[in-house]
């Protein structure tokens, strides 16, 4: 039997040792980040986080979804309806922690803070906000892109038209996405919250945004283009309504990328674990 001494020791033995010490450095370095910035949320709050059922949340947050419809035109009830689906109703970590209720992620040009999850893969990157305020404003900021132009021109207090453009726009993956938005605003009555506009206030409103989105235009990649990639192998949804998980995948992020929350995926595929494994077949619509 040979045996193998230094000198025929295989170099990809050592490349592989390597990157598993790699990754472990940066999944402490991610962790300590994180720990740093839920050290001074902690603080900031008094180790007292309010807790939000959705009514509350609607109750806090209508304001600012109304100052964000009358400056841009999108729907206060889509802002909150997506914020309530995103954050859980402010619940998730990532709006406890990060003031982020919408999941945006971090860019090349993005100079604040960072807090990581797994999304669509390991230690994704996300904005950390100074307050849940900025996380809305950021939302607007998002959208005012080539791609959901066509959305500004439609009425602001035309809820169903937006769900549905945001599904056409690319915005979600999931089909039943617009129907997600519009349950959830008509359960809560949000378009109680959407306004009309006159024909000159309206022309005015899409002159503004208009400017602004084509200013936006060359610096669409830089400003919009999170810093981080889908897994290698990831496999977008299938014909049938499954997905096949790929190394990297976890309950949160696939339920993420199909606009589910963990609770109605484990639901669809009769899960009561957390528990996945590579090549397994989920369905997600």
């Amino acid at each position: 039997m040979r045996q193998f001494t230094h000198s025929t020791f295989h170099p990809f033995i050592l490349i592989a040792i390597v990157a598993i010490f790699l990754s472990s450095c940066s999944s402490r370095k991610f962790s300590k980040n994180n720990k740093q910035i839920e050290k001074a949320s902690n603080k900031a709050n008094n180790n007292s986080y309010k807790s939000y059922n959705t009514l509350s949340y609607i109750d806090e947050f209508k304001a600012v979804a109304i100052e964000e419809m009358n400056a841009y035109g999108i729907p206060a009830s889509i802002t909150l309806a997506q914020g309530i689906l995103e954050s859980g109703s402010g619940n998730s970590d990532l709006a406890k922690y990060a003031n982020n209720h919408f999941g945006i992620k971090c860019t090349s040009d993005w100079k604040g803070k960072n807090y990581f999850r797994d999304d669509d893969q390991k230690n994704d990157c996300f904005r950390v906000y100074k307050d849940a305020r900025e996380s809305f404003k950021d939302h607007s900021e998002f959208l005012k892109r080539k791609r959901y132009s066509f959305l500004f021109q439609l009425d602001k207090n035309d809820y169903k038209s937006w769900a549905q453009g945001l599904k056409t726009a690319g915005y979600a993956t999931n089909p039943k996405y617009p129907d997600m938005l519009i349950s959830t605003i008509e359960k809560y009555q949000l378009h109680q919250y959407d306004q009309s506009e006159s024909e000159k206030q309206k022309i005015a409103r899409e002159d503004r945004v208009f400017t602004e989105i084509n200013e936006n235009i060359p610096q669409e990649k830089k400003k919009f283009t999170p810093v981080e990639t889908p897994p290698v192998g990831a496999k977008p949804i299938l014909a049938d309504g499954t997905y096949t998980i790929v190394k990297g995948d976890t309950l949160y992020n696939i339920a993420k990328r199909f606009n589910l929350t963990v609770d109605e995926l484990k639901m669809l595929n009769s899960m009561t674990t957390d528990a996945i494994k590579l090549g397994q077949v989920l369905k997600v619509k």
